[in-house]
């Protein structure tokens, strides 16, 4: 057995502290990982190219490129072309869309690296939040915990299962098939779901992020309460319309009635439609009142109200436009005008709902108001004239407009870019970082993302958590620590019962996870594993098995790249994987050592 040296116990002391800090908070824990940077190298345990080098490393500069690939998918609305189906089959309910997505992402995770399917999908989960008022730490890390569960579902889900069968090699024992570790995959990965939909009230953190996502959820519907609801209606012919005699100005003045936009066809829209325009016989249009007053404006004028918004679904929605309220400034142009004066709608193309003075709401006759500094106007728009209202400065706005524009246009580029990647990786064998980084660079220089946005999709706090923590792995392998600990724990538990020995090894090669690589602890622990399971009667193969998959029960700590990766969107502590974790790996255990003693009858 290997003696216990001086660096040996500095290192177990640095990482017990790394825990330590972790637990309490007293850094970030990007902040700690830095630490292990500076650390290291002056304690000697690594060298300094060592301690800096993963920020240049392979895992790392991979998730950089496939965060600004999947930030291009996203910004072209091809995740969510991906994600609309799903949405469809799981509706509004909280568990049906956590169950779905988890499943999506731990489908792809079992045949790519779990964090590509990790990050490819988080602009799409970061969307799904906000435009179903469902808080994003409620969905972030269960989808996170099913990336990393997929890569247990077939022998090329994850690096430790990939590199199971070359270590058994020299021991001569038969290698597993691709499909053989699928039940075991799928049982674990549905446990862990089935963790988050029973107990997820539980173990999911309720944060500050979410109680501020429920005052803003509660303050737009408060704001849209004034004014109503968005309705499509087919204008049918009547006498009135025929002669000219109804616009967009008559509807507002006589139902309180604000027209979005009117269409003759599906080609010919006019969104914020100006007060003066004439509303024609078997026009489409769509308008936002109460219900009792676009009832009457219905059964008055001949109109049929349609149960869906149909025509302008892609222009109305929560995606395309908002409801929000802006302040006259003072020096504002509009000050002692009126919106009739200044062309309101036809020069912003945003409709005004209502104004508010003081304490008095004006609806019907809000474009002869004379405008004052302080006055508050309801508006409703596309994000993009929104945003361009707010850049021109006359009128301050309450409601944040940090809502990106969408490229359509660019979708075939931005497929063109991540099927480069894959065909780089798969067919040519390039290392996948520089595969991913050419994807990246190719959206932005054919301007599928700009370099700021590029720059900005990355959360560089997982960068620095990843990079930092690369060393400390470094420094417990080298100095012999992990082998040490290794070998301490099987000579403790002596002769044992197949199955013991085999529970023993799941909890060593979860600890060692957590500490080092995943690709480490399979390395270190598949030859002692082998070696123990032959002199204590059990089945090397099976004990093999139990390290390639244990190394994916890494959940405990924000140390795994998907956990890393989520962290920062998901504003998650270390404690809430703590506490979500300790669950999810447990369960993980019983449900591994289960499955493979169901089948292969241990």
């Amino acid at each position: 057995m290997t003696e216990l040296t001086f660096e040996m116990i500095m290192v177990m002391s640095i990482i017990g502290v790394v825990i330590f800090l972790f637990v309490v908070e007293w850094f970030r824990v990007d902040v700690v990982a830095i630490m292990m940077m500076v650390v290291l190298p002056l304690l000697q345990l690594v060298t300094p190219k060592e301690a800096f080098i993963g920020l240049s490393s392979n895992a790392v500069v991979s998730i950089i490129a496939v965060i600004i690939i999947g930030a291009g998918l996203d910004r072209t609305g091809v995740i969510n072309k991906l994600v609309a189906p799903i949405m469809r089959i799981a509706g509004a309910s909280a568990n049906r869309i956590i169950i779905a997505i988890s499943l999506t992402v731990a489908t792809i995770s079992s045949f790519m690296q779990n964090i590509g399917a990790a990050a490819l999908f988080l602009p799409a989960i970061q969307r799904i939040s906000k435009t179903q008022k469902i808080p994003i730490s409620k969905i972030l890390m269960p989808v996170g915990f099913s990336a990393i569960l997929g890569g247990t579902i077939t022998l090329v889900g994850s690096s430790p299962l990939i590199l199971l069968n070359d270590l058994l090699l020299p021991y001569e024992l038969e290698p597993f098939n691709l499909f053989d570790v699928t039940p075991i995959g799928l049982a674990l990965a549905v446990a862990g779901i089935a963790c988050f939909v029973i107990f997820g009230r539980f173990i999911l953190p309720q944060s500050k992020e979410e109680d501020s996502a429920e005052e803003e959820k509660q303050n737009v519907e408060h704001i849209l309460s004034k004014v109503g609801q968005i309705w499509e209606l087919k204008v049918a012919k009547n006498d009135a319309v025929q002669e000219g005699l109804l616009t967009v100005e008559d509807l507002r003045k006589r139902y309180l009635a604000n027209t979005l936009a009117i269409a003759e066809s599906t080609k010919e829209k006019t969104i914020s439609p100006a007060g003066d325009i004439v509303v024609h016989p078997g026009v489409d249009l769509v308008a936002i009142a109460h219900e009792k007053d676009i009832r009457r404006m219905a059964r008055q004028e001949g109109m049929e109200v349609k149960k869906t918004i149909e025509v302008f679904k892609k222009d109305v929605g929560e995606q395309s436009a908002a409801t929000v309220e802006a302040v006259v400034a003072p020096r504002s142009p509009l000050i002692n005008k009126t919106l009739h004066e200044v062309a309101f709608e036809h020069h912003y193309q945003v409709t005004p709902l209502a104004v508010f003075r003081h304490e008095d709401t004006y609806r019907s006759e809000i474009s002869e108001i004379p405008l004052r500094v302080g006055d508050t106007i309801l508006l409703h728009g596309t994000w993009g004239r929104l945003q361009a209202l707010q850049k021109e400065g006359s009128l301050l706005f309450a409601t944040p407009l940090d809502v990106e524009l969408m490229r359509p246009q660019k979708a075939a580029i931005a497929l063109f870019w991540l099927v480069t990647a894959l065909v780089m990786v798969i067919v040519f064998k390039i290392q996948l970082s520089v595969c991913l980084m050419t994807g990246a660079l190719g959206m932005i220089v054919t301007r599928v993302l700009s370099i700021d946005e590029a720059y900005r999709a990355v959360d560089w706090r997982t960068i620095f958590l990843l990079g930092g923590l690369i060393p400390l792995g470094i420094a417990t392998e080298k100095t012999g620590t992990a082998a040490w600990i290794a070998q301490s724990v099987f000579a403790l538990i002596g002769d044992v019962s197949p199955i013991v020995l085999l529970t023993v090894i799941g909890v060593l090669a979860t600890f060692f996870t957590l500490v080092i690589s995943n690709v480490g602890a399979t390395v270190l622990l598949v030859p002692l594993v082998v070696n123990m399971a032959n002199a204590a009667g059990a089945d090397p193969r099976m004990a093999a098995l139990v390290v390639g998959l244990a190394t994916s029960n890494s959940f405990i700590l924000p140390t795994h790249q998907v956990n890393a990766l989520y962290m920062g969107p998901g504003r998650y502590r270390s404690v809430d994987f703590m506490k979500a974790g300790a669950l999810v790996s447990v369960v993980f255990l019983v449900v591994m050592i289960g499955m493979i003693s169901l089948i292969y009858g241990i």
